[in-house]
């Protein structure tokens, strides 16, 4: 899991699922009596008055909420029940706003935890469907940061966020003066330099969250590359990169319109 690859509508689910949560434990109902009278009156919650409207309507949409931010952070796609998760967290986060909708037209009177968790569920369900379809809701939550220093094309950077594995130090792996394979004091011999023309492989990261197909040619993702992290490309055909996560799987990027490059 990547929390760069949540956009600011999943923020305005989150958000909008704590509210409803905090709402369930106010009271549900006002008082319009004096002041002594209301506050020694026991006006339940949502718990303390009926199970169905704080489990089954309150926890309805915090349920649905957590659903559709897993969906997005999630590298596969998953299912419960042959639904993926993404449209049925959108589909309680609706039924909750539904529910409290009409809780509060039926209400004789209304309290703060019904009029709050109303304003929260319809948030949530409005930023669960609104999402995916505006641009503004659509882009990174979290901005990818930037590299120290940049680098000539082709060239690895040397640690930042992002990078799989730490910078070795000077030296490592080569033989040192007085070591068997260099005399003391004799200069390193310069290590030959590929042709301008050959493919070497560089550090890149996406500008928003973009799916990496199996080099099979297979439709189905067999990864998502998240905004914020930095991934390698390994080769280069045509216009799509071959690129390899951080975890070793490989893949071929086919849009690569706006990376940044290390």
């Amino acid at each position: 899991m990547n929390i760069r690859s949540l956009t600011r509508g999943d923020g305005v689910v989150i958000g909008a699922a704590v509210l409803l949560f905090i709402a369930s434990f106010l009271d549900v109902a006002g008082c319009d009596g004096p002041e002594e009278l209301c506050e020694a009156a026991d006006i339940p919650s949502a718990w303390g008055l009926s199970l169905g409207l704080g489990l089954g309507t309150y926890m309805l949409g915090v349920i649905g909420g957590a659903l559709v931010v897993a969906a997005r952070l999630l590298p596969q796609p998953r299912k419960v029940a042959g639904l993926d998760l993404g449209p049925l967290g959108i589909g309680l986060a609706v039924a909750s706003a539904w529910a409290l909708l009409w809780w509060t037209i039926d209400a004789e009177s209304r309290g703060a935890g019904l009029i709050l968790g109303l304003i929260a569920a319809l948030l949530l369900a409005a930023g669960a469907v609104a999402a995916p379809l505006v641009p503004a809701l659509n882009a990174a939550l979290l901005p990818a940061p930037r590299p120290a220093a940049p680098q000539p094309y082709g060239g690895q950077p040397q640690g930042g966020y992002g990078y799989p594995g730490a910078q070795q130090p000077a030296g490592y792996g080569q033989p040192q003066p007085g070591q068997p394979g260099q005399p003391y004091g004799q200069p390193q011999q310069p290590q030959p330099q590929p042709h301008a023309g050959d493919f070497s492989p560089f550090w890149f990261a996406v500008p928003v969250p973009r799916p990496l197909f199996a080099e099979d040619g297979s439709p189905t993702p067999i990864a998502e590359l998240a905004p914020g992290t930095w991934y390698l490309a390994v080769e280069q055909r045509g216009q799509a990169l071959v690129a390899q996560t951080q975890d070793g799987r490989r893949g071929v990027l086919q849009d690569t319109s706006g990376i940044q490059r290390g």
